[in-house]
C-alpha cells in the first residue's frame, strides 16, 4: 500500500514567507511504500538537495510571483522526494540532468516562441503571410521551402515541373531570399528553416541578405534543420550519398560556431521519424543516435565538443497520447544530458542541455470532421508545454485538405496564446513531475530508449544501420502495426472508425495560385540574364573545386551565391563531385 508523509523540513528549500512556508509544507509530499523501510534521508543526500536548493533559490530571484486566479501563491516549482532515478539530481528545474527543464524557471519569465511553419506560392506571397503573423503575436518564423528548391532543383530544371511554390515557398536565388525577407529585422526576428540536403546554400543567401543589410552574422538568431541523416530514414528530400551529406552538415555546423554563433547549426529530428510511422520510444532512440553520429563526426575532425554543442537542438513530434508524450519529453532531456556529459565528455553545462522545438502532430489531423482537429492539436501542445519544449509550432484545422487558410492559420497560433496567457499552466515548473504515472513512464521511457540507442552503436552507429536500412525497416514495421489496429478498430480515430458523419461538411480550402510556377520561371530567367555570367561560373567553379579538398565548403558557398549562382547551379556542383544517392527499400 502507498502513502504519504507530510514534511516540513522540505518546505524550506523554496519558501518565500511564512504563508508559503505553510503551503510549500503542503505539497511537498513524501512517497513511500509500506513494503520498504522509511530509513531517513542520507546526511550527505539531505546535505546535497539543501546546498541544491539553495543554489536555485539564488537563481530564481528574479522570477516572477505568481497566484492563481484565486489568490493562491504559485511556487516556481514543486518537490516531493525525488525518484530513485533522480536521487543525486536535487530534481530541481535548471540542474543536471534537467528532467525538469533547462532552466530553473521556464515559462514564469518568458513564455515558448511562438513558431508558426509558413511557406507557400511564391516569396512574395509568403513574406505578406510572415508580417501577418508577426502582426498577430507570432514570435518567430519558421520557412517551409517547396520540394524542388529542398531537392536542389532550380524552378526551370524539368523535375520541377509541377511542383514549384506548392508545399512550400520557391527560392532558387538570392533575389528570391530578398523577397521573403522583405521588413523583417533580421536583427531582432529569429528565423528558423526547415531545409537540409541544400541547407548550406539556403543559409548563405541568408548571410548574404543579413550583410546587404548591414545586419553582422554575429547578430542573425535562427535555426537551420541541416539534419540529412534523418532524411535516409524518414523524409527522403536527400540529394547526395550519406557519407557527402555529412561533409556539408559538418562545415555548416563548424562554419556557424565561428562565424554565426547564435544561430542553431542543426536541429536533430524526431518530428519526420514519428510522422513516418515510428512509436515515441524509437522518435527518440533514432534521433538520439543520429546526434551523436553528428557529434562523432565533429569531434573527429577536430572539434572541441564544447565549442558546438550549446548550439545543437532538436525538433519532435507531439502526438495524442497526453502522459506518454509528456513522459517522452522529460526522458529527453535527462538521456542527452548524460549522452553530452558521460560520453562526450562535455564540460559546459550549456552543452548538457537538450533545447527543443515542438510540433503537433500532422499525421493525426484528419480529412473527416476537420474540426475535430482544433481539439487534438489543443492536447499535443499542453503536452510539449508540459513537457517543456522551448518553441511550438500549432498546425492548422485543416491540414489534412490543403495548405492552411489564414482563418485556420490565426486559430492555431490563438490555440498557444491562450494556453500561455489564459490556462495557467506557464505559472510553476513542471506541474506533471512527483506523479506517480508520469515519472513511471519518464524512467520507461528512458530505459527502452537507451536499450535501442545501444543496439545501434552495437552496429556501428547511425550512419552503418540507415545504410543498412535497419532504422527505415524498423519505421515501417511500426506503421504498418498501427494501421492494422486502426483498421481493426483497436485504435479509435473520432470521425473516421468511430462517430463518422455520413455526409462531409464543406470547407473553404486555401489554394496556391496556379500561375505561381509561372511567375517563377519569369524571375529566374530575368536573375540569369541581369547577372554577370562570367562571375557566377568562377564562383562555382572554385566551389567544386573545394568540395574536392577537406576545406569548409561555407566561404565558397557563400561568394558563389552573392556571385549570383542559384541553388540548383551549386547544387548541380555538388553532385558532380559526389553522385546522388539510390536508396535501398527493406520491409
Amino acid at each position: 500500500m502507498l502513502y504519504c508523509a507530510l514534511t516540513s523540513d522540505l518546505s524550506e528549500s523554496v519558501s518565500r514567507n511564512p504563508f508559503r512556508e505553510w503551503k510549500a509544507c503542503r505539497h511537498r509530499l513524501l512517497w513511500r511504500d509500506e513494503s520498504v523501510s522509511a530509513e531517513p534521508i542520507s546526511t550527505s543526500a539531505k546535505s546535497f538537495r539543501e546546498t541544491s536548493a539553495l543554489d536555485a533559490k539564488s537563481r530564481m530571484k528574479s522570477a516572477k510571483e505568481q497566484t492563481t486566479d484565486s489568490g493562491i501563491p504559485v511556487d516556481v516549482y514543486y518537490l516531493s522526494t525525488p525518484p530513485a532515478s533522480e536521487s543525486d539530481s536535487g530534481f530541481q528545474p535548471g540542474s543536471f540532468p534537467f528532467t525538469r527543464g533547462v532552466y530553473p524557471t521556464m515559462y514564469r519569465e518568458r513564455v515558448w516562441t511562438m513558431r508558426q511553419y509558413s511557406g507557400f506560392g511564391s516569396a512574395e506571397e509568403t513574406n505578406e503571410r510572415f508580417r501577418y503573423l508577426l502582426q498577430q503575436g507570432q514570435t518567430g518564423l519558421s520557412v517551409a521551402f517547396d520540394l524542388p528548391t529542398q531537392l536542389g532543383l532550380d524552378a526551370d530544371n524539368i523535375r520541377a515541373k509541377g511542383e514549384v511554390g506548392k508545399v512550400g515557398v520557391p527560392i532558387n536565388t538570392i533575389d528570391d531570399m530578398r523577397t521573403l525577407l522583405k521588413d523583417i529585422p533580421l536583427d531582432q526576428v529569429s528565423t528558423s528553416m526547415t531545409i537540409n540536403s541544400t541547407a548550406s546554400t539556403i543559409l548563405a543567401m541568408y548571410i548574404a541578405v543579413a550583410q546587404e543589410r548591414g545586419v553582422s552574422p554575429d547578430l542573425l538568431r535562427g535555426t537551420v534543420q541541416n539534419d540529412v541523416l534523418k532524411e535516409y530514414i524518414a523524409r527522403n528530400t536527400y540529394i547526395y550519398p550519406p557519407r557527402a551529406s555529412m561533409r556539408l552538415c559538418t562545415d555548416l555546423i563548424d562554419y556557424c560556431a565561428k562565424s554565426v554563433p547564435r544561430w542553431y547549426s542543426i536541429s536533430i529530428s524526431g518530428y519526420h521519424i514519428r510522422e513516418a510511422g515510428a512509436n515515441a520510444i524509437q522518435e527518440l532512440a533514432f534521433t538520439f543516435a543520429n546526434a551523436i553520429e553528428y557529434v562523432r563526426t565533429c569531434t573527429d575532425r577536430g572539434m572541441v565538443v564544447d565549442s558546438f554543442a550549446p548550439r545543437l537542438s532538436f525538433f519532435f513530434a507531439c502526438q495524442n497520447d497526453f502522459f506518454e508524450e509528456v513522459a517522452k519529453f522529460r526522458a529527453a532531456r535527462r538521456i542527452w544530458g548524460k549522452i553530452m556529459k558521460e560520453r562526450f565528455k562535455a564540460q559546459n553545462k550549456e552543452s548538457w542541455m537538450m533545447r527543443f522545438h515542438t510540433q503537433t502532430s500532422g499525421e493525426s489531423l484528419t480529412a473527416k470532421q476537420p474540426l475535430n482537429n482544433v481539439v487534438r492539436v489543443t492536447l499535443q501542445a499542453l503536452a510539449a508545454v508540459f513537457g517543456g519544449t522551448q518553441s511550438l509550432h500549432t498546425n492548422s484545422f485543416d491540414e489534412a485538405l490543403c495548405l492552411p487558410t489564414e482563418e485556420a492559420v490565426k486559430v492555431a497560433l490563438r490555440t498557444q496564446q491562450i494556453l500561455a496567457f489564459e490556462s495557467g499552466v506557464v505559472k510553476t515548473v513542471d506541474p506533471l513531475g512527483g506523479s506517480y504515472y508520469v515519472e513511471y513512464l519518464t524512467d520507461e521511457m528512458e530505459k527502452r530508449v537507451s536499450e535501442e540507442i545501444k543496439k545501434i552503436d552495437g552496429m556501428g552507429g547511425a550512419l552503418a544501420a540507415i545504410e543498412a536500412g535497419y532504422m527505415q525497416g524498423e519505421i515501417r514495421r511500426s506503421a504498418y502495426d498501427s494501421k492494422l489496429r486502426q483498421d481493426k478498430g483497436e485504435k479509435t480515430v473520432v470521425g473516421v472508425n468511430k462517430f463518422a458523419d455520413k455526409e462531409a461538411p464543406s470547407f473553404r480550402v486555401h489554394r496556391v495560385d496556379v500561375r505561381a510556377e509561372e511567375k517563377q520561371l519569369q524571375k529566374l530567367r530575368a536573375f540569369k540574364s541581369s547577372r554577370d555570367q562570367d562571375k557566377a561560373n568562377e564562383a562555382l567553379q572554385k566551389l567544386k573545386t573545394t568540395a574536392s579538398t577537406k576545406e569548409n565548403l561555407m566561404p565558397p558557398m557563400l561568394d558563389a551565391v552573392k556571385a549570383g549562382a542559384t541553388n540548383g547551379e551549386i547544387s548541380n556542383v555538388l553532385r558532380d563531385v559526389y553522385g546522388e544517392y539510390r536508396p535501398r527499400i527493406p520491409f
